[in-house]
């Protein structure tokens, strides 16, 4: 008590002392002895230049200091989730300082910047600071702020990881190698659009591992030591992607948690979870290749009337015993045979010794010899490639709303899937897709109605119609070479549909209309246009947009207004001009048959204009000037065409497509009749 007593006096001698204590002690004081506040209150110095002065500043600090602590659990919870917590995600949680964009880089943050986000539905989020999360736990689209990969081994898949990632015990699994990295963004982009975060992705070599994990997306390595191109189907990568599904489900099972998992071509549009819901006996829920529709509501399959193959692109399984006995057998026969394919061995498994169904209305039934409760999703809704994109959207047809399409029933390979996803604008492609150098050609078809609906529907009535399109699609093309510019396709109709076997036209018993729009890839080795041929065996590369392409929402507004309508009209007609005050309203005529010379003389004053517009192609071309330049040409887009399979009751039953069978007199869609002339026109 005498040294407070003292040290009292001390303090009340410093009221008139000229040497003062620093601010700076008198506060320590204050805080580590807080009892002694009141005796300096009462002491007999001036209260409002010394007590009062210190007073106020520590309670002005202590009140910022709760305002301020306060504002920041405040910005926390609104910057989370509402559904933010346990097993969740990690979405909405509040991370660190940084921008998450769909389209951000692929490697290390500080190398290089995230680019723009597309439109639509893609945001860039501000997170406040805070302790680093892990990459079990940081949010989808949460790019790590490190400039270092972390270990490889800590990606390995655990039980751990993915209670970390699912949600109400369910979660979304995809897997695949770098060449389908778009897809898999796609696939995630989805989803999350949908606000499922519960998604794990599986990556078959360390080029898409390392990828993902900079683009924030939630990965594991599979140890596949796969490689990081496109894999050809059949051949033994194909098979050796099987055996890595059937290892995966193997993995996931024992783990406890219900999950979908699905090829990396599937796109989600409405939430699966609650249609899953419904059928909580089941053991497996299998898409199908069904192709006429056994229901016409959102009921499952009627199994007794599904004859084409389940279909394990697309596949919700539950960690049950008899799930798991048929997972571990499906895997024992597809690793004591390299040339077996999955699809194929599950499909002999669960279908041995069906049935009976499940008591009640659900539309389960009982497979594999009895012991699997099994269930198969109405192709109507969980839609393949064609009761989706050739049936003219059979849900649309039966006014369902559809879950999810999986891009099968495509020709050729990986370049084929990504066009049809783009034809439907189910795509999400970097906004460079949308605003090249150089610019777009487009063009009005101008079908006429006989071609389209007079007269049956016959192979001579397809080619007739498919023809038409081609002799101006090739002139396009031409055109598009010569001002370097990008062409968007037509809208392609066809009467008859491309199949790999032989049938009458149209598969028998399916929605499919005539004509219906048909995608690209049913008439065009888009895998050949993509990839390109040899420029100097075949001239320039010449690129080409889906028909949907200005449609799109993701186009910018400063491309799509940036337009120019070219009219075409007969050189000797009148008013066929090319004058500003045509050109000033937005369009401009030009006259038929033109040169190179005049095309170039023309339009190279328009090379600011995004698109041009051509009110046909219809002889709008006379051709090129440079006999070599033309003769590449023509070798070029002679390979553009493919095939159309195939007649019934022939050995050889398929036509090929010829982009300059007007040049031949006489030309009828007629097969080969024997195998010395079974090639294309080119050949």
């Amino acid at each position: 008590m005498e040294a407070v007593a003292e040290r009292r006096e001390s303090r009340a001698g410093d009221c008139t002392s000229k040497k003062r204590r620093r601010p700076d002690e008198k506060l320590r004081r204050l805080i580590y002895l807080p009892s002694r506040i009141l005796p300096l209150r009462t002491a007999t110095c001036n209260p409002l230049a010394e007590g009062k002065t210190v007073l106020l500043a520590v309670y002005a600090a202590a009140v910022a200091g709760i305002i301020l602590s306060t504002l920041l659990i405040l910005s926390s919870v609104y910057t989370s989730s509402p559904t933010a917590g346990t097993g969740d995600g990690g979405n909405g949680k509040s991370i660190h300082l940084v921008g998450t964009s769909f389209f951000s880089s692929s490697s290390p943050p500080s190398t290089s910047p995230p680019l723009p986000s597309p439109s639509p539905n893609v945001t860039r989020t501000l997170k406040l600071q805070r302790e680093p999360l892990d990459m079990f736990t940081r949010a989808v689209w949460d790019v790590p702020v490190d400039s270092k990969m972390l270990d490889l081994k800590l990606f390995q898949l655990t039980k751990e990881m993915v209670k970390h990632r699912a949600k109400d015990n369910f979660i979304f699994v995809t897997f695949g190698n770098h060449a389908f990295l778009d897809f898999i963004l796609n696939w995630v982009k989805h989803l999350t659009d949908l606000n499922l975060f519960n998604i794990l992705v599986g990556a078959m070599d360390t080029k898409l591992l390392e990828a993902l994990y900079w683009k924030g997306i939630p990965v594991f390595d599979m140890g596949s030591k796969m490689i990081a191109e496109d894999i050809g189907w059949g051949s033994s990568k194909f098979h050796k992607l099987g055996r890595d599904k059937a290892l995966l489900i193997n993995a996931f099972l024992p783990f406890g948690y219900e999950f979908i998992l699905c090829d990396t071509d599937t796109v989600w549009l409405k939430n699966p979870l609650p249609y899953f819901a419904r059928f909580p006996e089941a053991d497996i829920l299998t898409s199908s290749d069904q192709l006429r529709p056994t229901t016409t509501d959102d009921s499952l399959e009627v199994w007794q009337n599904v004859y084409d193959a389940y279909n394990i692109g697309m596949f919700h399984w539950r960690p049950t015993d008899s799930a798991k006995r048929l997972a571990k057998e499906w895997k024992d026969i597809l690793l004591g045979d390299d040339k077996k394919w999955d699809q194929a061995a599950f499909n002999d498994l669960v279908r041995q010794d069906l049935g009976p169904s499940l008591e009640g209305e659900s539309g389960l039934f009982y497979a594999y010899n009895g012991t699997l409760k099994l269930g198969i999703l109405p192709a109507s809704i969980f839609c393949s490639g064609h009761t989706y994109f050739v049936q003219q959207s059979m849900p649309q047809q039966l006014k369902l709303e559809p879950y999810a399409v999986h891009a099968t029933f495509q020709f050729v390979d990986s370049n084929a899937k990504r066009h049809r996803l783009r034809e439907a604008m189910l795509f999400y492609d970097q906004p460079a897709y949308y605003d090249t150098p150089g610019g777009f050609l487009s063009f009005k078809p101008g079908i006429p109605k006989s071609l389209l609906l007079d007269g049956p529907h016959t192979l001579q009535s397809h080619f007739s119609l498919v023809n038409y399109q081609l002799r101006q699609i090739r002139t396009a093309l031409a055109v598009a070479s010569l001002l370097n510019r990008t062409l968007v396709m037509p809208r392609l109709w066809c009467r008859f549909e491309r199949m790999w076997f032989a049938h009458p036209g149209i598969l028998e018993g399916t929605m499919t209309k005539q004509p219906f729009v048909c995608p690209m890839d049913q008439l065009f080795e888009i895998h050949t246009m993509v990839r390109g041929l040899s420029e100097e065996e075949f001239g320039p590369q010449i690129h080409f947009r889906e028909y949907s392409f200005l449609q799109n929402p993701s186009m910018p507004k400063h491309v799509k207004e940036s337009l120019l309508n070219v009219q075409l009209c007969d050189a000797h007609s009148k008013g066929c001009n090319i004058s500003n005050e045509t050109t000033s309203r937005g369009f401009i005529q030009f006259p038929r048959n033109s040169t190179e010379q005049m095309y170039m003389q023309v339009f190279s004053q328009y090379k600011d204009i995004k698109v041009l517009h051509f009110s046909s192609m219809a002889n709008a071309f006379q051709g090129f000037s440079d006999e070599a330049r033309e003769a590449k040409f023509r070798s070029r887009v002679k390979r553009y065409v493919g095939k159309w399979c195939c007649m019934e009751n022939r050995d050889l039953g398929h036509v090929y497509y010829d982009m300059y069978w007007d040049e031949k007199p006489g030309w009828k869609p007629e097969p080969p009749r024997t195998s010395e002339d079974d090639h294309p026109p080119w050949d």
